[in-house]
């Protein structure tokens, strides 16, 4: 007999309640899940859920940059120090914001930059003396896990 899982409403986005669910299972399917995150877990496999990252402590950096050539030099500097990894240039960011008590709206590109947490004030230095805004944007964000073998290459491509 398969396992069920019954709720008697389920919660849309509104918190208003809405029909119920039922979740049907295999017979040893749960007992098969429980078993793989055993496994993974004992080969370092790590889940992008609430646990931290202690493995590899690792985060993302956002910083945008006004135009493609901006960005790749950057970028190439930051690659070349070993400050990062990896750097993803991602055309096409609109941003609103307000400078100087007025609001402006440009055309910017945003790098997406991971790296070890150790290296974010060495990267964060490197941002402001070679970024042309007066005040640029270094946003960092927790990895709170991922797959163990690419954030070990993350560390080793970093430096110490």
């Amino acid at each position: 007999m398969p396992y069920e899982v019954m709720s008697p409403y389920c919660c849309n986005l509104q918190n208003k309640r809405s029909a119920p669910w039922k979740l049907s299972f295999p017979n040893g399917f749960l007992s098969s899940v429980a078993r793989f995150v055993e496994k993974a877990s004992a080969r370092g496999i790590h889940s992008t859920g609430m646990g931290e990252n202690t493995i590899v402590p690792s985060i993302v950096v956002y910083v945008t940059v006004p135009n493609r050539e901006a960005g790749r030099k950057l970028a190439e500097s930051i690659i070349k120090e070993k400050l990062a990894a990896c750097v993803n240039i991602v055309p096409g960011i609109e941003s609103l914001y307000r400078w100087q008590g007025e609001i402006h709206q440009d055309s910017e590109e945003l790098l997406i930059i991971k790296t070890r947490e150790p290296l974010l004030e060495a990267l964060t230095e490197h941002v402001r003396a070679n970024h042309e805004y007066e005040v640029p944007e270094v946003i960092a964000l927790p990895i709170k896990g991922g797959s163990l073998k690419y954030l070990e290459w993350l560390k080793n491509s970093t430096r110490d």
